[in-house]
């Protein structure tokens, strides 16, 4: 007799449990019911924010490393990225090296960070011989067009008097001339996935500048200098390359980091959960289920755009699976909208009313009694 299958796909639980901890607290809860009577793939995942490198390195087997880069503000930090266990891909978060996380509030100026670092993590990649780079560029400090990711990889910027121009959004008002004839010429045989889920333009009242700069302490007077000096940024590249992208939907993302990394990488900006879906061989490995298991930490009415547990229940849907279920920390007002994009039940693992230190101290131990409840009810159902 075929063993019902399950396969158990959550996001991570910021701060509490990772993709792989948390999947494998359910698995665990629906072994106290079913012991070895079931079959269970775990398949960790993400939507391309915090906790990609992880979630990825963990589907592909891969192996994290550790590299000091330089930060937005230009000291040294250390940031992780992975290559996968077939040693063809990296995956990089740009916030690692150039995230909003890594500024004080009271130092946080995009006028001035740079994305110098994400640059840096890029060619750390490619000294280990990979021939595919996944990034995710949620989370950014920076709105300097990806400049500073350009010089790390061999760019170099002048300003009209023929002076290497300085780092950050702000200097791109002087800057005049780049000279792309020192890049690293291994780019050129080098594919690179963006995972990006904002379909910002570059410029205007939608744009890099207007819609994300105040986040990252800019002033109302300095999200107009630096979409200045984007203007600026995106003409010099136009002449630099040959290429256009200030109308591309995500050339706006992470402080017009898209940009960059469209006309100069020559990069594809693709949603982060299909991406990981993708990546991680989800459609084949779906098939046949009985039951499709998801989650992340909040589930509430901003969950339908673009997250991990709406990716993963239309794609098990589109596979033809009955029933999937979400299993997160807290659900948030306006939660029973997931209900129209392929999530038939959505439970919380708390308990009762706690601390937010308690409810994440004990995380795997709740999401693992909320999964030993929820098998007791499918036991007779798949």
């Amino acid at each position: 007799m075929k063993k019902p299958k399950i396969v158990i796909a959550p996001d991570s639980f910021k701060e509490s449990m990772t993709a792989k901890q948390a999947a494998k607290a359910i698995e665990r809860g629906f072994r106290s019911v079913y012991a070895d009577a079931l079959e269970v793939d775990i398949i960790p995942m993400a939507d391309g924010g915090e906790g990609t490198t992880q979630s990825l390195a963990d589907g592909l087997q891969g192996t994290l490393y550790e590299k000091e880069v330089t930060g937005p503000l230009g000291e040294s930090v250390v940031a992780n990225y992975a290559i996968s266990g077939d040693r063809s891909t990296a995956i990089i978060e740009m916030a690692e090296a150039s995230g909003l996380h890594l500024v004080p509030k009271e130092k946080r100026n995009p006028l001035i960070t740079t994305t110098f670092g994400t640059g840096e993590l890029i060619k750390a990649a490619l000294d280990k011989g990979v021939t595919k780079i996944i990034l995710g560029i949620g989370g950014s400090a920076t709105n300097d067009g990806g400049a500073g990711m350009i010089e790390a990889l061999g760019g170099i910027f002048y300003d009209n008097h023929g002076y290497q121009l300085e780092r950050g959004g702000g200097a791109l008002s002087h800057l005049a001339q780049i000279d792309l004839s020192h890049l690293d010429v291994r780019l050129k045989s080098i594919e690179v996935e963006v995972a990006c889920d904002v379909d910002n333009l570059l410029l205007g009242p939608y744009g890099a500048s207007a819609v994300y700069g105040p986040q990252k302490g800019a002033t109302e007077e300095m999200v107009q200098q630096l979409d200045d000096a984007l203007y600026t940024f995106h003409e010099v590249i136009v002449k630099a390359t040959g290429t256009s992208v200030k109308n591309v939907p995500g050339s706006g993302a992470a402080g017009g980091l898209g940009a960059g990394l469209l006309a100069v990488l020559h990069a594809k900006l693709r949603p982060g959960i299909d991406i990981v879906l993708k990546e991680s061989q989800f459609f084949n490995r779906v098939n046949h289920a009985d039951l499709v298991i998801t989650g992340e930490g909040k589930i509430d009415r901003q969950t339908i755009y673009g997250k991990t547990p709406i990716g993963v229940a239309k794609a098990a849907k589109k596979c033809g699976i009955p029933k999937v279920i979400a299993f997160c920390g807290t659900l948030g007002k306006g939660y029973e909208t997931i209900y129209a994009y392929g999530i038939d039940a959505a439970f919380s693992i708390t308990p009762g009313p706690c601390q937010l230190e308690e409810a994440m101290i004990h995380a795997e131990a709740y999401l693992e009694g909320v999964a030993r409840n929820v098998a007791r009810i499918y036991c007779y159902d798949i």
